[in-house]
């Protein structure tokens, strides 16, 4: 097992949560896809859902707010910050957007919800009792994220600076950008082109799975949709899935050691 017990550094993905119109139908697709079970933090929160592997959060599930907001079903990926209204700022100097400004959660932590200049959505969490995802590059447990945006260089410069961190371009695939600190390697930044006509610049989360065919044949008889095919690269064998509600996901099983 992968467990964490202490929050990430700054600049680290350390998040994610699924806003759904349907928290039943939700917990029991990613139950049955992931083996995860839920814990209800209650009224007081709009009934938000921690999701848990073996008693670690490994993600969280919340229903649409305002329900009649229009807001599509999606999964937001949250940034790690050590002072997340100071970085708030620093996104609005570097030309992004915050759309919730920061905001204190309990005694959990503090959140905010951002954009990048070139569209896609994320969050700050500022850690206190909450330190984030509890488990890691396990199945059902987060293990990567990438920007996909339709100006990759404007993404780099923009989220290089607000992780303090160095862009590197893959010599393999001339279209993507991975976000280091040293030898870490935080999220990438991926390049759309015309075979993305139609989507929305946006943050991909990655959960691990142990089998990646398997868990598509799960998914789909639980009512998700395949949304792009299993593919092999170096990393490991990928696809891309929805939910019922059509929040986008993808799921990779790590190359054999």
């Amino acid at each position: 097992m992968t467990t964490r017990t202490t929050k990430r550094p700054a600049g680290e993905p350390t998040w994610m949560d699924l806003a759904t119109p349907d928290l039943e139908v939700a917990k029991k697709f990613y139950g049955e896809i992931f083996g995860w079970s839920f814990v209800d933090t209650g009224p007081d929160f709009a009934h938000y859902h921690f999701a848990q592997s073996q008693g670690r959060n490994a993600a969280g599930i919340g229903p649409i707010w305002p329900p009649d907001s229009g807001q599509p079903s999606a999964w937001t990926i949250y940034i790690a910050s050590d002072d997340a209204a100071a970085d708030a700022e620093r996104v609005k100097a570097l030309g992004g957007q915050v759309l919730v400004e920061p905001m204190a959660i309990a005694d959990s932590g503090v959140m905010a919800v951002c954009a990048d200049p070139t569209g896609p959505v994320f969050g700050l969490w500022q850690a206190i009792n909450h330190i984030g995802s509890g488990v890691e590059n396990e199945h059902g447990a987060m293990t990567w994220s990438e920007v996909n945006t339709r100006d990759s260089a404007a993404a780099r410069d923009f989220y290089s600076t607000l992780s303090n961190a160095t862009p590197h371009k893959m010599e393999e695939v001339d279209y993507y950008y991975i976000v280091q600190r040293g030898d870490d390697m935080l999220y990438g930044i991926l390049q759309m082109d015309h075979h993305w006509e139609g989507i929305p610049p946006h943050w991909m989360g990655y959960f691990a799975v142990d089998n990646t065919d398997a868990t598509i044949e799960r998914a789909i008889a639980a009512g998700g949709k395949l949304q792009v095919p299993a593919f092999d690269m170096q990393y490991g064998r990928m696809a891309v899935l929805s939910d019922p509600a059509g929040a986008n996901f993808s799921i990779v099983q790590p190359p054999a050691a």
